[in-house]
């Protein structure tokens, strides 16, 4: 069409027409490229195909539920697992309330106790055997040569023995040693034996601190005479099984009448 020329009415509509499918175009790409950019929806009005589909979120993982573990009961120590009062045990517990029964009660199994001693030294067979390895731990431990000044005495030998002085000596029948599970330890070379100042030697404080790794228990205690009823005796220690002496140790309680709720016995009734 040359220019200046009159446009007709045809071409003004057509023009109309195509102008206002453009618009719609350019309208319609508008809204999808918002929509991708921002992630929002569409403005009211705008073409349902130009949206994208809304991908839905994952459901997160849920952890198993764990079983509650079965509570492990902790062992307690069973004082009930020997007899205290029959002479063949060796928790048997004897003191001036508590006499043997009967009372010229003698062991069946005693030994003869093979090591350095004073007076040949008979034991039951359980305790000598701990006798003698506790007397080799000393030696190869601490280089302590340890001897037995007493161990089983009987009814008949503790009736000569005993002067009357009951801090000092049971009375036959009450006596540890008569149980053949007591044995008087000191050093082999006869220093303090016997005396309270063994407490202080090299030899009685490997024992103090050792014994009951073999099953013994250092039986009348410094502080303790108003219950066991006899002076401090520093070598004297009774056979009660590495059981018992580690119970003992670990709870802190130094005498048999204590650890079994028995009355304190410090003098005869």
């Amino acid at each position: 069409m040359a220019p200046g020329a009159p446009v007709s009415a045809r071409v003004r509509r057509n023009r109309w027409i195509a102008g206002g499918v453009a618009v719609a175009v350019l309208a319609a790409a508008g809204v999808a490229t918002a929509v991708l950019v921002t992630g929002g929806a569409a403005e009211p009005g705008a073409s349902a195909s130009a949206s994208p589909t809304a991908t839905p979120s994952p459901t997160p993982d849920r952890p198993s539920p764990v079983a509650t573990p079965t509570a492990t009961p902790v062992p307690t120590f069973d004082r009930a697992a020997r007899s205290i009062d029959d002479p063949n045990s060796i928790w048997v517990v004897v003191d001036k309330l508590r006499p043997l029964q009967p009372m010229d009660y003698e062991p069946a199994d005693l030994v003869a106790v093979p090591v350095a001693h004073t007076w040949d030294p008979l034991l039951r067979r359980e305790a000598s055997d701990a006798v003698v390895a506790m007397f080799a731990a000393a030696k190869s431990e601490a280089g302590l040569s340890l001897a037995s000044n007493s161990a089983y005495r009987s009814y008949a030998a503790q009736q000569n023995i005993y002067v009357g002085d009951d801090e000092l000596t049971a009375r036959p029948g009450f006596s540890e040693h008569q149980t053949g599970l007591s044995i008087d330890v000191g050093a082999e070379s006869g220093t303090c034996s016997l005396e309270v100042c063994f407490a202080d030697t090299p030899e009685g404080a490997w024992l103090r601190d050792n014994a009951y790794r073999f099953g013994f228990l250092l039986r009348y205690p410094a502080d303790k005479q108003p219950v066991t009823g006899y002076q401090f005796e520093p070598w004297h220690f009774r056979y009660i099984g590495v059981e018992l002496a580690a119970e003992m140790r670990k709870t802190g309680v130094t005498t048999l009448e204590e650890f079994f709720g028995l009355p304190a016995a410090p003098a005869y009734q």
